[in-house]
């Protein structure tokens, strides 16, 4: 199987166009792909399959001819990710097999559009943020909501913290001092499967800061990231429901930068790069014939 790398702001995939969904993607075989010692490494898998292909009843529309069929490194299946939305964007338009600056894509949370800049950055059209614990999901009454609550660790360990949904669930800690300060891989993997997120939930440290947001990511099922896209705008979007930032603003991310902005029609768009690193080919029975030596 023919396999592309990418990445966006260092949020790393392995991409492939799968029109027909001829790979059998089991989770095992994503966990294998996404090895970074015995396979090709990755945050995750991308596939392009499409939407007519999709058998897991995603929204689709007539006008998303494509849907993003997207695996976490563990195999698990995932709602949404932006970073890789830009990434698939980038692929379909250089393997050739769609035209123009725009395509519509469709995802486990709905359509996206994204849109091709000239300057070579890739601008998404992440949909509406939802704040009720009923979409994020959380625990507790449907429509309550989880903004600026304070969030408990024991020992002594506290937050600010705020929970939204960005098509897939996010956790916002807002941080006096700079992200690099906390202990990220043991405080984002025990709130991502803390009890009161039935589906798990990605964390975000985020830091407000002169000149935009820094912040720090630990994803649901893939472990701390270089970036992530989604993250980004839970952290605006719930940085700006605090009255912290502007309805524009930047999230900083050891991977690089990405541009945030909350609509007026509701929306949130994101912006920043994707790039393709190399291709290669695979030869996926040898894969997952492979055994730790």
């Amino acid at each position: 199987m023919r396999f592309v790398k990418g990445h966006g702001t260092g949020n790393d995939f392995v991409v492939l166009v799968d029109p027909e969904r001829r790979l059998d993607l089991t989770p095992d075989l994503v966990r294998r792909i996404c090895d970074r010692r015995r396979g090709i490494g990755g945050d995750g898998v991308l596939r392009a399959v499409l939407s007519a292909t999709d058998p897991e009843g995603a929204v689709m529309s007539d006008a998303a001819r494509w849907f993003m069929d997207y695996r976490n490194a563990d195999g698990s299946l995932a709602e949404m990710c932006g970073n890789g939305l830009r990434c698939v964007a980038v692929f379909l338009r250089d393997m050739g097999v769609i035209a123009g600056d725009t395509i519509d894509v469709g995802t486990r949370s709905g359509v996206r559009r994204t849109e091709l800049l000239p300057d070579g950055r890739v601008r998404v059209d992440m949909g509406e943020p939802n704040f009720t614990k009923a979409a994020i999901p959380m625990r507790g009454p449907a429509w309550e909501h989880f903004l600026e609550e304070p969030l408990d660790l024991g020992n002594g360990v506290s937050f600010r913290a705020s929970a939204v949904s960005m098509g897939n669930p996010h956790l916002v800690l807002f941080l006096d001092e700079d992200p690099d300060r906390y202990h990220v891989g043991h405080i984002g993997a025990a709130l991502e499967r803390d009890e009161r997120f039935p589906e798990g939930t990605n964390v975000e440290f985020a830091k407000v800061a002169e000149d935009g947001i820094v912040a720090r990511v630990w994803e649901r099922g893939s472990g701390e990231t270089m970036a992530c896209g989604s993250g980004a705008c839970a952290i605006a979007v719930a940085a700006n429901e605090a009255g912290l930032v502007g309805r524009r603003t930047s999230v900083r991310f050891p991977g690089g930068t990405l541009e945030v902005e909350r609509l007026e029609t509701g929306g949130v768009s994101l912006t920043g790069p994707a790039a393709q690193v190399f291709e290669t080919t695979v030869d996926v029975a040898a894969l997952l014939e492979a055994r730790a030596g």
